[in-house]
């Protein structure tokens, strides 16, 4: 008895690229304009990130959603997102290979000396783009956090901040919280 060979149908560059990427063995990838990337924080990456995800458990928990890492995919783009933290309906993450920056409520991305311009501008675009409510960049080189809302066809349309670490930045509804800065220096 010979095995069969796996075969799956790429009708596109894209579909390939994102299968590709989701069946590679080892490390955690994304796809960031076309580029294939590494996902592997540090622990002081994960450490700031988790400030955000501590204090927003409540909320998150409140609304039913679940915080996590999981895979965005944006469909008709070269990109396969893999945030730093994203909270998401606890109903649509279940069972979900990968969901839609519109189906997020938030979006969170820390930067690091390797990806700082990557999460600084082609990130929030995109996520703009593909509708994501909220988006919050926690930029460690430059010591300040940034919320966007309310996207649009050309970027966000609100924007709060830079705000220098230490200084309290309010999430919107749904979440209605205000988050202590001053442990992600």
């Amino acid at each position: 008895m010979s095995a069969q060979p796996h075969s799956y149908a790429a009708a596109d560059p894209e579909t390939a690229l994102k299968y590709a990427i989701q069946h590679m063995r080892g490390d955690r990838v994304q796809i960031v304009e076309g580029v294939i990337e590494p996902v592997s924080p540090s622990w002081d990456h994960e450490a700031a990130a988790d400030v955000v995800r501590e204090q927003i458990g409540p909320a998150v928990r409140r609304l039913g959603c679940v915080a996590g890492s999981g895979n965005l995919d944006l469909p008709g783009s070269s990109n396969w997102y893999v945030p730093d933290l994203a909270v998401v309906p606890r109903d649509l993450a279940k069972g979900a290979g990968a969901l839609l920056p519109d189906q997020t409520l938030l979006v969170v991305e820390v930067t690091s000396e390797s990806n700082a311009d990557t999460d600084r501008t082609a990130k929030r675009r995109r996520y703009a783009e593909y509708g994501a409510p909220l988006h919050l960049l926690v930029d460690r080189q430059e010591r300040a956090c940034t919320l966007f809302a309310e996207p649009g066809e050309l970027g966000y349309t609100r924007v709060e901040g830079p705000h220098p670490f230490g200084t309290p930045v309010r999430l919107p509804e749904p979440f209605a919280v205000e988050l202590d800065t001053s442990a992600l220096g």
